[in-house]
């Protein structure tokens, strides 16, 4: 299969500075990165409750991990001031919608704030080469029509996530306008889709609920389950990520911001992966849909990934039923007890070969 990959002799020996080491993505990030063989400082809050991959994969014991937090600009500036870092992901993010309507100050805080105290903290920092700003696929101004979304489009968010999640493009932009640029320093932000993948235990998000229903013996409840996504595995979407930084350090013409996720042409509803999902774990289908009542969750949301195609030769390697064949595979695994370090990096090791 072809498509680019990260290559070990642009990370081999570089410092890197990776928020949000403690979740879902960072977890996979961090893993790979050290595989490929970065310096890797993590910096997050402690892992909550539903986090378990970080432990489970043995994360803290591969990398070097601070906890901090980066609405508290004093820590943020002593962990660059530590680190040196040559390359920065900002992964670090309050990236559940409906939290976000439950504490909107919080992810505002987090998301916005965070972002700018990160990357006020990086201005002072001699020999970074790059930052990688990651946002999400809701950051555009989604009024419904079904159509896949560009680079170029309006952004928005009518949820406290969503714009949040806008917001922190515009202050990327403005530091890259005002400070980065100056100073040659290359700074992007890419905008992944839904991710899925083994390891994630997060509240309110359909794989993790679905495996919770089948341990439980409960029948799941959709709220949506007519709502369309960019599903795409967790290793399509970090490999862009790492892919998006080697270019975006490498060649001056790389676009500032790129879209991660599958082929637009052929979206899927929420039932329909909900469906797929059951079947990979070997169980018959157990859902009911349970509307929320006034719920502004968008109904459709895809994004437009061929500039990320054509620029850096990305794709998604485990594009369709593989990517809920891998995400099934790693859940049964952990069921079974197996070492998740291990199993976790085996798939690292099987994605770079397929």
């Amino acid at each position: 299969m072809s498509g680019a990959l990260p290559q070990t002799n642009f990370w081999r020996g570089r410092k890197v500075l990776l928020t949000g080491h403690t979740g879902f993505k960072g977890s996979w990030a961090a893993l790979w990165l050290r595989e490929l063989g970065a310096e890797v400082t993590g910096f997050a809050l402690p892992p909550e409750p539903d986090q378990t991959l970080f432990a489970a994969a043995g994360v803290g014991h591969a990398i070097r991990s601070v906890f901090g937090d980066l609405r508290d600009l004093k820590a943020v500036r002593q962990v660059v001031s530590d680190t040196r870092p040559d390359i920065v992901l900002h992964l670090a993010a309050q990236a559940l919608v409906r939290r976000s309507l439950g504490d909107p100050i919080e992810t505002f805080a987090s998301n916005v704030m965070g972002t700018a105290n990160l990357l006020e903290a990086l201005r002072s920092a001699d020999g970074l080469q790059g930052i990688l700003v990651v946002t999400s696929d809701k950051v555009y101004l989604n009024e419904e029509k079904g159509t896949a979304f560009l680079e170029g489009d309006k952004l928005g968010g009518k949820d406290p996530y969503s714009a949040s999640k806008a917001a922190s493009e515009i202050v990327a932009y403005s530091y890259a306008r005002s400070f980065f640029d100056k100073a040659g320093v290359r700074l992007a932000t890419a905008r992944g889709g839904n991710v899925i993948g083994g390891g994630d235990h997060s509240a309110d998000r359909l794989v993790p609920d679905i495996v919770r229903a089948v341990r439980s013996g409960r029948t799941l409840e959709l709220r949506h389950p007519e709502a369309t996504r960019p599903w795409q595995h967790v290793l399509d979407c970090v490999n862009g990520y790492l892919v998006y930084t080697e270019a975006l350090v490498d060649r001056a013409d790389t676009p500032r911001s790129l879209n991660f996720g599958p082929d637009p042409a052929h979206p899927l509803p929420v039932a329909a992966v909900a469906d797929a999902v059951f079947s990979a774990l070997d169980r018959k289908a157990d859902w009911i849909h349970k509307p929320v009542p006034g719920s502004i969750e968008m109904k459709a949301l895809t994004v437009n990934s061929d500039a990320a195609r054509q620029v850096l030769g990305w794709q998604d390697r485990l594009a369709g039923p593989p990517s809920l064949e891998w995400t099934a595979q790693w859940y049964a695994a952990e069921a079974a007890g197996q070492d998740m370090h291990a199993y976790t990096l085996d798939q690292i090791s099987r994605f770079s070969s397929l």
